[in-house]
């Protein structure tokens, strides 16, 4: 009997998906448009002034000294159910090996949103599949060193009120999630604050009015869920994210003594320079120095990276390093990244694979004071 009412479900399910797939899929489009660089700036406007004078409401304000409490930043695992679209499967180990160092080093674990795949799963599914990483997570509960913003995938645990109880059955703590955070870094010459959020402000369809985001939460997610349909969003399209991130980036280079990090796109930014541009800039240092053996290894890494980057912002030689974006944890390689703020530095590492064990690299650094030099000049 189970078997027949499981087959006469799925024939419903491909029968819905036929018919729906084309307008969900328009709909989707239609409400959820291209970043707008003013919508962008009054929420992040907002929701900064929000936290520095009212600390706690909307996310907590944390003064610290970078060169004593070390911190690392991690976003978008989006944890499924280890079924065939749950991107973060192949990445569970690095992200496992990253938590233990990290919590073994007495650092401070700032998650920043679409931890948990809430768009394509059901919650319990999720926390069944994922006890191993929600075990590791908690090791930085037990020491007060942890803090969960949610994203656009996860908005579930900003909107129900049953979420900080679901949240404390997982961790067996209370945790609350936030929207943002402000880590204001005091440094021998001043303070800067970096500010640090998911990164969605600005998406119709994610960061709209409490209908809206109820909306997305129980009807939108669930209704993609289960027509199996994969929507257009910033995070996988190549175009839309990599103007989500040089809004981002105007935003922040318009503030004073502020750093903005995000995730959301899936590209990691560093100095506001993605990788691209980063090359680009390199390849004019070697043209200059003429190197020949740098200028090759350059031209050759250039086309492959050009896949990945579609847009270089035409200003790459004298942007502001206001912006950093912590990129992901469910890369299909298997890699992680994630921004430190350790030592005074702040630096983008990746944790992959090596000889098959997950190994930690450092990919780019800049030391704290000299950012703060820069973005204040």
């Amino acid at each position: 009997m189970r078997k027949i009412i499981l087959a006469i479900f799925e024939f419903f399910r491909v029968i819905l998906q036929f018919l729906l797939t084309r307008p969900v899929t328009w709909l989707a489009n239609k409400i959820s448009s291209a970043p707008q660089q003013d919508k962008i700036n009054t929420a992040l406007t907002e929701l900064y002034r929000s936290i520095i004078t009212e600390p706690g409401k909307k996310g907590p304000l944390i003064a610290f000294r970078p060169d004593e409490q070390p911190i690392i930043i991690f976003t978008d695992m989006h944890k499924g159910t280890r079924d065939g679209s749950d991107d973060f499967a192949i990445c569970e180990d690095n992200y496992l090996a990253a938590l233990e160092h990290y919590n073994k080093h007495n650092f401070y674990y700032l998650n920043l949103g679409d931890s948990e795949e809430l768009w394509e799963n059901m919650l319990p599914n999720v926390i069944k599949f994922n006890k191993a990483t929600f075990e590791a997570e908690g090791k930085f509960i037990e020491r007060n060193a942890f803090v969960k913003l949610y994203g656009n995938h996860d908005l579930y645990w900003g909107n129900d009120l049953l979420a900080p109880a679901v949240l404390k059955s997982i961790f067996n703590a209370p945790v609350k999630a936030h929207t943002g955070v402000v880590l204001r870094a005091e440094l021998p010459i001043g303070s800067i604050d970096i500010f640090c959020t998911h990164g969605h402000q600005g998406d119709a369809q994610s960061d709209g009015n409490a209908f809206s985001k109820w909306f997305v939460s129980y009807i939108w997610g669930p209704l993609q869920s289960f027509l199996e349909i994969n929507t257009n969003t910033p995070s996988c399209n190549d175009e839309n994210k990599s103007l989500h991130n040089q809004f981002m980036y105007e935003w922040s280079a318009a503030q004073k003594n502020l750093v903005l990090i995000t995730g959301h796109t899936h590209q990691p930014v560093f100095n506001s320079l993605t990788h691209l541009e980063r090359l680009y800039l390199d390849l004019e240092y070697a043209t200059e120095k003429n190197d020949t053996a740098a200028q090759e290894k350059i031209n050759a890494e250039i086309p492959r990276r050009r896949r990945e980057y579609d847009v270089v912002n035409n200003s790459f030689r004298h942007m502001k390093p206001s912006y950093f974006n912590a990129g992901c944890c469910c890369y299909e390689d298997g890699n992680i990244t994630g921004l430190e703020i350790a030592g005074g530095y702040m630096r983008l590492v990746k944790w992959s694979k090596v000889d098959g064990l997950p190994v930690r690299i450092v990919a780019e650094e800049i030391h704290l004071v000299s950012l703060a030099g820069k973005i204040t000049a």
